[in-house]
């Protein structure tokens, strides 16, 4: 484009790499509360699992009264026959546990993985959704860490996470009242001993979120980088950069590295007190225990109940510290994930679209004004102004210097972007009041880099129009002098590599041009998609290209001599503002300007050409 937008990969705002303004940031309960839409169809089977694990707890807290039954009956008594009940008692409440924990597993791990497949494929029809000038302001690596490792989190803390945490905070409750109906003392003071636990999970929250979040944008900046790198490696080694790169990589990464260990110092914050403060109250218990004991106010099986049952709670009251982590984790990425669906699209269908019935390819553009939403107010307007009409079936070549706004005033005619004033009609209709759909079923485009998609030649070139026959396929490839496919491999249903590359740059761009011409457009806007060519293909496309268009309104950006002579008028560009319309020789003849853009293009026309014969 004439003019770009901020560059993508830098942050725009920092700490966060989110592009976004930092949202208001909300509670915990709230921010996951939002998952429910999601979680709604799984949540059967997730309280089945609850219960499940729930009953797995209380059964491993019912074998220490079993224990206590024992030691204060036939171990004192000394006789064994009540021994051997006791034994398969234990045993049958082992396995009813071991059964129970199995079932908490088959129930919840499904379910999680549908959740962040329905998550994944709303967040991927936001994306495709969206405007533009958010993917202009997002890095692909920051999109990219929201769609795996995000989703992966949270489908990891819906399944594993969110039912162990309520689980076990229910199971040291029901665990404390145990304790308590053994020995009110001691179960007094284990409560007591827990508070300080509480008292530092709160505290741990304020603190972990923030380095979480900061993680979690580190790791998609770096994924950016590793993007661009894999994407530009033809540049890096032409130019001998990888070290370069390697060395923005390590920085980017020790960064992360740096910010994981600030991660792990919390994390081992809390463990520190979820190990050391059991420890303290146990041993200050064995010494009440034994205390109460020879006070003859428990017995020795409830003292022996009564450390079972701790023993029991020690895991549900340990894991606590990496259950919390795991939901500030899964917390964190649950607002990342939000920050893409709460952006709003500004290029909305209308509430009542209107058709077009019968399409002719008239394409006007009435007083048409575009600038970007974050350019300063004193900036002119890349486009300040147009006024052009294009008849339907003629060809229009747009000309003018780099930056006069030629592929900004092409963008906007399929709603890549909104005009910020003024309208562009087709066929008298506000393309505005047409939905997004039939609007670039109307118009195709052809941009100058070729984008290519992995997959067959034929699904990328029959892209916008996957209905079309053989016959219309290989009129398209015909046209656009693309008859070197018939030579791949598997012909037609030869899988291209990501992004074409294994292709030339002049085959990328003349696959782009047959999939623009496949789509039957009435409306054909063409950016400069020849600049790639030879110049022998140049002619043999420009002049397939002259007797297809003879019956469909085209707007070509032309950067070579050869263009312009396509065109039935040229209409000239010069910042932002057509400063001219007429025919080629017309311009020649009476606008210094146009004579002047002409002139550069076919200089450089003839260094490619030079180059071309080296």
């Amino acid at each position: 484009m004439s003019s770009s937008p901020p560059t993508p990969g830098i942050p725009p705002t920092e700490p966060s790499a989110s592009p976004e303004a930092e949202p208001k940031r909300q509670g915990t309960f709230r921010a996951l509360a939002r998952l429910y839409p999601y979680a709604k169809p799984a949540l059967p089977r997730i309280y089945l699992g609850m219960v499940s694990a729930l009953i797995a707890g209380v059964v491993a807290l019912l074998i220490p009264q079993v224990l206590r039954q024992l030691v204060d009956g036939p171990l004192q008594t000394g006789d064994s026959a009540q021994i051997w009940p006791a034994f398969f008692v234990v045993l049958g409440l082992g396995v009813l546990e071991a059964i129970m924990i199995a079932l908490r597993r088959w129930f919840v791990l499904a379910p999680g993985t549908h959740i962040e497949a329905r998550m994944r494929n709303g967040l991927y029809a936001q994306l495709q959704d969206l405007p533009v000038s958010f993917h202009d302001r997002w890095p692909s690596g920051q999109l990219l860490s929201r769609a795996v490792s995000d989703l992966n989190l949270i489908r990891r803390w819906i399944s594993f996470g969110l039912v162990l945490l309520v689980v076990n905070i229910v199971t040291i409750f029901v665990g404390f009242v145990f304790l308590v109906n053994i020995s009110w003392e001691l179960g007094v003071l284990f409560m007591v001993c827990s508070i300080p636990l509480w008292i530092y999970g709160y505290l741990f929250e304020s603190k972990y979120s923030v380095v979480a979040r900061r993680s979690q944008d580190q790791a998609g900046d770096l994924a950016t980088t590793v993007e661009e790198s894999v994407h530009g490696i033809r540049v890096l080694k032409a130019f001998g950069r990888g070290k370069y790169a390697l060395e923005n990589f390590a920085v980017q990464a020790e960064d992360l590295r740096g910010t994981e260990i600030e991660k792990a110092k919390a994390i081992a914050g809390i463990w520190l007190w979820l190990v050391l403060v059991p420890d303290v109250t146990f041993a200050l218990s064995l010494l009440g225990g034994v205390w109460l004991a020879a006070q003859g106010q428990i017995t020795a099986g409830e003292l022996v109940a009564f450390f079972a049952t701790a023993t029991v709670l020690r895991f549900p009251v340990e894991s606590i510290g990496f259950l919390l982590s795991m939901t500030y984790d899964a917390r964190t990425a649950v607002d990342r994930f939000f920050e893409v669906l709460d952006t709003e699209n500004t290029i909305k269908d209308p509430e009542r679209p209107k058709t077009i019935t019968d399409p002719k390819g008239k394409l006007v553009f009435d007083d048409v004004h575009f600038r970007y939403q974050d350019a300063a107010l004193t900036n002119p307007d890349l486009v300040d102004g147009v006024e052009l009409t294009l008849e339907p079936g003629e060809t229009m070549a747009l000309v003018g210097l780099t930056g006069s706004g030629k592929s900004t005033l092409t963008a906007l005619t399929t709603r890549m972007y909104d005009v910020t004033g003024g309208a562009i009609t087709l066929d008298g209709i506000d393309i505005r009041d047409l939905t997004r759909v039939e609007l670039r079923a109307h118009i195709a485009m052809a941009f100058e880099d070729a984008i290519l998609f992995s997959a067959t030649v034929r699904e990328n070139v029959l892209l916008g129009r996957p209905e079309a026959t053989e016959a219309d396929l290989a009129e398209a490839l015909e046209i656009a002098q693309a008859a070197f496919v018939y030579d791949l491999p598997m012909g037609l249903d030869t899988k291209i590599g990501e992004e074409g590359l294994s292709l030339s740059g002049g085959q990328r761009q003349r696959l782009a041009l047959a999939r623009a011409v496949a789509a039957k457009p009435s409306v054909l806007v063409l950016d400069d998609p020849l600049s790639a060519l030879d110049v022998d293909t140049e002619s043999l496309v420009t002049e397939a290209l002259r007797r297809s268009l003879s019956t469909t309104t085209a707007l070509i950006v032309a950067h070579r001599p050869s263009t312009v002579m396509l065109a039935d008028r040229v209409a000239l560009m010069e910042n932002g503002r057509i400063t001219a319309v007429g025919t080629h020789s017309g311009l020649l003849e009476s606008n210094d300007h146009y004579r002047f853009v002409i002139s550069s293009l076919e200089d450089e026309l003839k260094r490619e050409r030079t180059e071309a014969a080296r």
